[in-house]
């Protein structure tokens, strides 16, 4: 047993049961085989191959929560989690794996009908059929409501014009939420926008550039443009210029998504690090035995520990219904905040060697960058923590 698993060993985590550690394994023994050989051709291509996806669906590890009648199993959130952090050990690039689970299939879940669920979870299960969610725009980042993509009722069409940026999953996806403004003139601005299902392959819709992002580069990130786009008003996620409240609704989950990661990632480098310093000889002796290694680890080990804690109490809350909108905001900055601390104090233990791209580290290091920005910004998350205090 590794220090970093009999340090979580010794964290409460009651929504884990055998059956959740067996799924464990299976998860793992599958991306042994079908992922780590081939991470790093993935990141030097800039995606993880569709097919990918569909060896994920067919495996049952996609969207597991899913009710049986569409092709999931019904599986509680603890089974979200397995998944999230089994391919988080492997690598920060499979983000998109957890948006398109755990994101946004929840929103059809929730909001969609009984015809859309029909016509998209059993795709979304399988891997056919990838999701994305078009929130962001070029001059548009955490301030929703001022989105400038609109969309016009005509007869049992929407039309939609306007663009996207920074959309995980653009590339692959086939299956578009698109944050849209459907009253332009609603006050406050927030009551004027709606969710619209775009499926790729309607006339009007296109993909701009592949982004070039300084970290996490087997995550497709793409431009999304929509040019009198028509989408039938089937399409209409829930009802119309309700759409900034089911945003809000759902952000727990992201958010709570966003901090398992961050976590997975820094307990991930803590034991890469402790592997390392214990190998390295510095004049004459191993880099674990100098004190300000021992400090720097124990006190990273500290923090990492106390994350665990909190996190597993706040998805045992999550799993049991409780409004926890303050606690995973506190969750979402500080636990991102924490991976680029860990990355950065960890890279410095490596040296020389922690900057160069053949160690995990030095990946590591670039792909923690974001964690602090989406999913709302670390800022956003103190103002929602600072409203919620009563100041």
């Amino acid at each position: 047993m590794s220090t970093i698993t009999a340090l979580k060993n010794t964290s409460e985590r009651s929504y884990l049961k055998e059956e959740h550690h067996i799924f464990r394994n299976s998860v793992r023994k599958f991306l042994e085989r079908e992922a780590v050989p081939y991470y790093e051709q993935w990141e030097e291509n800039k995606r993880v191959p569709s097919s990918f996806w569909k060896k994920m669906g067919e495996n049952g590890f996609l969207c597991p929560w899913v009710d049986e009648q569409y092709g999931g199993f019904n599986a509680d959130f603890g089974y979200s989690v397995v998944v999230l952090e089994e391919m988080t050990k492997v690598g920060s690039s499979f983000g998109g794996f957890g948006v398109h689970s755990d994101i946004i299939v929840p929103y059809i879940e929730r909001y969609g009908t009984e015809e859309q669920k029909k016509r998209w979870f059993p795709g979304a299960v399988s891997g056919e059929i990838i999701t994305a969610i078009a929130m962001t725009e070029p001059g548009t980042g955490s301030n929703l409501a001022g989105v400038k993509t609109t969309a016009v009722r005509k007869g049992d069409h929407y039309i939609i014009n306007g663009s996207k940026t920074f959309i995980t999953n653009g590339l692959n996806g086939n299956l578009f939420i698109v944050v849209c403004k459907t009253n332009p003139d609603a006050v406050p601005a927030h009551k004027g926008i709606s969710l619209l299902v775009v499926e790729d392959g309607m006339p009007g819709f296109s993909r701009g550039k592949q982004l070039k992002k300084l970290g996490q580069h087997g995550s497709d990130t793409t431009e999304l443009i929509f040019e009198d786009v028509a989408v039938p008003v089937e399409n209409l996620l829930g009802e119309e210029n309700k759409g900034f409240y089911y945003l809000m609704e759902k952000l727990q989950q992201e958010r709570l998504v966003v901090s398992i990661g961050a976590l997975t990632s820094a307990e991930r480098m803590l034991e890469i690090t402790m592997n390392y310093v214990k190998e390295r000889t510095v004049f004459g002796s191993p880099l674990s035995k100098f004190q300000n290694t021992q400090f720097k680890l124990a006190e990273l080990a500290t923090e990492i520990q106390i994350g665990r804690t909190f996190i597993d109490n706040l998805i045992q809350k999550h799993m049991d219904g409780t409004d926890i909108t303050t606690e995973v905001s506190m969750a979402k900055w500080w636990l991102t905040d924490l991976a680029k601390k860990v990355a950065s104090e960890c890279l410095q233990l490596h040296g020389g060697y922690g900057y160069m791209e053949e160690y995990e580290i030095a990946r590591r290091y670039r792909d923690a960058a974001v964690g602090s920005i989406y999913a709302g910004s670390n800022e956003i998350m103190k103002v929602i923590i600072s409203k919620n205090l009563g100041l």
